[in-house]
């Protein structure tokens, strides 16, 4: 091999390996399910839940819209995830609409969008400095100097170039530089920066699923209260109602003297009284529902909801197994990303152990007249390169390392925290909403006892056994254990949007975008929110 040949393919070898280099650091590897705490099912799942009642008692009102008891269970194995809208499970029309407005103008969702597109572009500044920084500076000088004694006069147009005239003369320079300056990523810092900021990426992409799925279930929440303050209402409305013709009943009665004025008064308190409680409802109801004004991005002076009461049996909910919220989940998807960024991070540390190569070069024209200025005669080139290492830092480096290895070991105890509390609150869902299930079954049976205490009680009080007292006595006995049954129903509701919040919605990591996907250039449809 001749000697110029040589010195070709040692060069060919010396830029494949400035081209390729090394990744220094360690190689992350993402948890397992068989390396993360979670039990192969749900406790609460296993348990059986309560029986319903007799068919004769299945509904809490004579009003259908109020729905019924209803047991409540999971969904069969087979049915092991939601998918997308999970919200439409309810078949409820209203719902639907509201969610598909929220998705589309909750402010919190967009801020969320926004701050991942921002994490998108610095995943693209980080890829900028795997290539060549190209600079140019033209300039142009024109000097006059003085005769003897005479003042100089010099004018400048762009660049640095110092030109020396002759005296008494003047002289013009033009320069065109092109300077190119290039660090090769030897030793992968580049490299692992591009992959810190493509988990960063990653990790804002999954708050943002996250922020949606708190968003959405918030609306559900309010929407069921809602429904529920609709149901108390009327159930307040039918007791004002009763309250009423007792009333009526209890005036002719003094009026033909067959009671007294102390019954009178009796009835008109309790009268009173409720209405004051269904008055006292709208305040709750006016509150949730400025609450989903907000959540959809509406003054809340400009929505309202009309009054629809309705007290809902939750559908079954298909909840799988613990391992898959490692899938399910966008805040322990977040949360093994850390693990990622931080793994990169220490790549990055380690880099600073290893020399530092950075390549220039310069070329272009210059000249003292601009007809010459492209004149091959003119050009002019410079090849360089450098290298610096830190001899002595006084143990920064390794510092910085053990820094890195610390943080990731909190972000890996983060991560298995993220995947308990994500496994608790299933597990609280699942026993709250079979507990208040087998707690509607007894409301009920209460509710029923309790109106035909009133029952029994009129009669006696019409015969002349009993004072209006005992009857004004079962009277806020009903109405007491009619409220409890609807405030547990509400319970209910939202106890089964808590469980698909906590199974994670309809989202999966699948969903989550790729490092290739958050390293492109958004295209015009990326930059607006998906639903």
């Amino acid at each position: 091999m001749s000697h110029p040949t040589q010195l070709r393919f040692l060069a060919a070898a010396a830029l494949a390996c400035l081209l390729t280099g090394c990744m220094v650091g360690p190689k992350y590897s993402p948890p397992t399910p068989a390396t993360t705490p979670s039990a192969p099912t749900y406790k609460e799942a296993n348990k059986t839940p309560a029986q319903p009642p007799p068919e004769s008692a299945s509904n809490t009102s004579e009003d259908p819209t109020l729905g019924g008891l209803g047991d409540w269970s999971v969904a069969q194995p087979q049915d092991a995830m939601l998918r997308g809208k999970w919200w439409e499970i309810y078949k409820d029309p209203d719902l639907n609409a509201l969610e598909e407005q929220l998705n589309i103008d909750n402010q919190n969702i967009k801020q969320f969008f926004e701050n991942f597109l921002a994490a998108r572009a610095i995943v693209r500044q980080s890829r900028s400095q795997l290539f060549p920084t190209v600079t140019t500076g033209p300039s142009l000088t024109r000097s006059r100097t003085g005769g003897a004694g005479g003042a100089g006069v010099t004018s400048t147009t762009s660049g640095a170039t110092t030109v020396t005239s002759s005296s008494g003369g003047a002289s013009t320079f033009v320069s065109l530089p092109i300077d190119a300056t290039w660090e090769p990523d030897l030793w992968g810092k580049i490299r692992n920066t591009i992959k810190q900021s493509q988990y960063s990426a990653q990790i804002s992409a999954a708050d943002l699923e996250n922020e949606r799925l708190t968003e959405q279930t918030s609306l559900a929440t309010f929407y069921f209260e809602i429904r529920g303050q609709d149901a108390l209402q009327q159930i307040l409305d039918a007791t004002v109602a009763a309250d009423k013709k007792s009333l009526d009943l209890t005036r002719a009665q003094y009026e033909t003297g067959t009671t007294d004025r102390l019954a009178v008064v009796q009835a008109e308190s309790t009268l009173e009284s409720t209405q004051s409680s269904a008055t006292n409802l709208g305040i709750a109801r006016a509150q949730y529902e400025h609450a989903i004004a907000t959540l959809i991005g509406k003054s809340p002076s400009e929505f309202s909801i009309p009054v629809k009461p309705l007290l809902i049996t939750p559908p079954p909910i298909p909840i799988g197994v613990p391992s898959q919220l490692l899938q399910r989940r966008p805040d322990i998807a977040a949360a093994e990303r850390t693990m990622a960024a931080a793994n990169a991070q220490i790549g990055i540390a380690y880099a600073a152990y290893y020399p530092n190569v950075t390549l220039s070069a310069g070329a272009g024209f210059e000249s003292s007249a601009f007809s010459r200025l492209l004149n091959w005669s003119s050009r002019f080139w410079s090849v360089g390169g450098s290298l610096s290492e830190t001899i002595f830092d006084a143990g920064l480096r390794r510092a910085t390392i053990n820094q890195f290895v610390a943080t990731y070991n909190a972000d890996l105890a983060a991560y298995r925290q993220t995947v308990l509390n994500a496994c608790q609150q299933v597990e609280d869902a699942l026993a709250q909403l079979r507990i208040l299930t087998q707690q509607i079954q007894q409301q009920h049976q209460a509710v029923e006892s309790t109106r035909q205490a009133l029952d029994l009680e009129m009669n006696r009080y019409q015969t002349g056994l009993d004072p209006y007292i005992d009857v004004v006595v079962e009277q806020n006995a009903l109405l007491a254990a009619q409220q409890a049954m609807a405030q547990i129903e509400i319970q209910r509701s939202v106890a089964s949007v808590q469980l698909i919040e906590a199974l994670g919605g309809g989202w999966d990591v699948s969903q989550l975008p790729t490092p290739q996907q958050v390293t492109e250039k958004p295209s015009k449809a990326d930059t607006t929110i998906q639903h």
